[in-house]
């Protein structure tokens, strides 16, 4: 098994490229269970904050909760009705 070789950064990246580093820039989030995640661009342009995602997806949670429903039809009352 080789060892990672610990020779610092790469030559084609710069430390001045990478900006400031912010030490527990998330810290209090993780902290309190929040997940992070990261959308598409396309995604990301249709919201305008964190509220209105999670209002689009509670609006499909809920209609995919009532879609999965069940039915006099998907019991399989019919076909028991139905003679052999």
């Amino acid at each position: 098994m080789k060892t990672a070789k610990k020779e610092g950064m790469r030559k084609e990246y710069r430390r001045e490229d990478l900006g400031k580093g912010v030490r527990g820039k998330y810290f209090e989030e993780y902290k309190r269970g929040t997940n992070l995640v990261l959308l598409s661009p396309d995604v990301a342009a249709a919201f305008h904050d964190d509220a209105s995602v999670n209002e689009a997806l509670r609006s499909l949670l809920k209609i995919a909760r009532q879609s999965t429903s069940i039915t006099k039809r998907s019991t399989g009352s019919r076909l028991a009705s139905r003679p052999r």
